[in-house]
């Protein structure tokens, strides 16, 4: 009885495993107590037997009545055992902001990846089955006049000098900054900063930004600037400043402001110039000032001739020296310093992503292809870096073992020139 047990066990097994498919799940993290305005956060997690060869591309996707972001977050990589079936799984996470109450529900959404069926890269396409969350209205009877909905928002200014020492015809630079958690830049609604009476006001265009530190969390902001300048020496009141906006930890609209600022404006010093005295002014003779003439004439020939000069020499000059830089920069030696400087400095993404297209460039159509010709020490660290990648790996890359065995290539397979750019161009190659 054993014996067939172990029989029928054996052949169940293997169809189980073969059985295993990429799967995907989205979950949203709060789905109580949403308001218009509000940041609500979709987890999408997406999850494959053995491990990806490719990672998941997350598309965006339109929400009748609200703004859809991917924000430029590290992907998360978990693991999760089902039936005895490991897979790897990387989470991504979706940003929504609703504008009004109501039901909202995403989209199905398809997610195209690349993983490993017992060894053989395989493409492959996963959805996303609908979520969805309600939005209620304000709690608070005094709702803002725009849909702004934040946590810790915090409000501040700063001017370029004092304020109480200016003179007439000084700039007073004036920087107001809105920070605030759970929402995105493009959503901070404008400053209304007002006129000062008796004051030139300039306004120069806002600078929003996402993914600012504070502390061990991550914000929003945006900063406004105004430049103050007086015609005229006096005092004058730069006005308070009022920021309405929902707390969506406490559930009520809050004001955030700034005081007013006085400005003293004194009048400008002023020196007395002298006005130089010519006492011997001699009149220029007829033949000096033909001379000069003739003298003028012949200079502006002369310029007139090296502007024509240089508009025909130019675009020839250009080109050559374009031409060179491009036979350098698409060597096949200017590429693989890239490539190995890549692998002793970059991060585990960068250096898989350019050992990608070193490999075509060689001439192969897959990485695989390019290793399995390889020496062994480089399928080993090839190896190393797709577990940490895709596996979540702790073991340790050799980069000075994988940058010494790159070089690796058939040469007879090598695609010709490219004209695309260099293969993960620095900083200082594009400079």
């Amino acid at each position: 009885m054993m014996r067939v047990l172990l029989v029928v066990l054996s052949l169940i097994s293997p169809s189980l495993a073969w059985a295993a498919e990429p799967f995907a799940r989205a979950s949203v993290e709060d789905g109580g107590n949403i308001v218009p305005g509000q940041q609500v956060r979709v987890d999408v997690d997406i999850f494959v037997p053995d491990f990806f060869t490719s990672p998941p591309q997350f598309p965006l996707f339109d929400l009748p009545n609200a703004l859809v972001t991917l924000p430029e977050e590290r992907t998360q990589n978990i693991t999760q055992t089902i039936d005895g079936v490991q897979y790897s799984g990387i989470r991504r996470t979706y940003a929504i902001v609703p504008q009004a109450p109501g039901a909202f529900t995403l989209p199905e959404i398809d997610v195209d990846l690349g993983y490993s069926v017992d060894g053989t890269p395989t493409r492959t396409t996963v959805k996303i089955l609908p979520v969805s969350f309600a939005v209620g209205g304000f709690t608070s009877a005094d709702q803002p006049s725009i849909a702004f909905a934040a946590r810790n928002l915090s409000l501040e200014q700063s001017f370029d000098r004092d304020a109480r020492s200016l003179e007439v015809g000084d700039a007073l630079v004036r920087t107001i900054t809105v920070t605030a958690e759970d929402t995105q830049a493009m959503m901070i609604p404008p400053i209304a900063a007002g006129n000062a009476e008796g004051l030139r006001q300039y306004e120069k265009s806002p600078k929003i930004e996402d993914g600012i530190a504070v502390g061990r969390e991550t914000a929003s902001r945006r900063t406004e600037t105004y430049v103050y300048t007086a015609d005229r020496d006096g005092s004058f009141v730069i006005p308070a400043v009022s920021y309405e906006w929902f707390d969506v930890a406490s559930h009520e609209t809050k004001s955030n402001s700034l005081p007013p600022i006085t400005v003293a404006v004194s009048a400008a010093g002023s020196e007395t110039a002298i006005k130089p005295v010519v006492d011997d002014v001699q009149e220029d003779r007829p033949h000096v000032s033909r001379q000069k003439i003739a003298l003028a004439i012949t200079a502006f020939l002369a310029l007139v001739f090296l502007v024509w000069l240089a508009l025909r020499l130019f675009p020839i000059l250009a080109r050559r020296i374009a031409e060179a830089r491009h036979r350098r920069l698409s060597s096949h030696g200017y590429r693989l310093k890239l490539l190995r400087q890549t692998i002793r400095t970059g991060n585990d993404p960068d250096i898989y992503s350019g050992l990608h297209a070193w490999s075509r460039s060689l001439g192969y159509r897959t990485l695989a292809a390019w290793v399995d010709e390889g020496p062994d020490d480089l399928a080993v660290q090839v190896d190393i870096l797709s577990r940490k990648l895709f596996q979540g790996s702790r073991e340790e890359l050799d980069r000075i073992k994988l940058a010494a065995v790159v070089e690796f290539g058939n040469a007879s397979r090598m695609l010709p020139m490219s004209a695309l750019p260099p293969l993960n161009p620095s900083p200082r190659a594009v400079a």
